[in-house]
């Protein structure tokens, strides 16, 4: 395995998916023009950030050195 290989961790990887997911919901509330569907994309964008740090809290995340 590469020495570099950051992110490459449960933690990181739910993360990025959830905001992924949370990214395109956001797409879509300002495609079809509706604030509420846009807002509910920003708050699942926040809640990745959020299940991604109390993944790595909880030992899932790359080790610091």
């Amino acid at each position: 395995m590469s020495a570099s290989d950051h992110g490459n961790s449960p933690a990181a990887w739910t993360a990025v998916t959830i905001i992924i997911v949370g990214s395109l919901i956001t797409a879509v509330g300002f495609v079809i023009p509706s604030p509420a569907v846009a807002i509910i994309g920003v708050v699942v964008m926040i809640a990745g950030v959020v299940v991604g740090k109390m993944m790595q809290m909880a030992g899932l995340g790359k080790a610091r050195r």
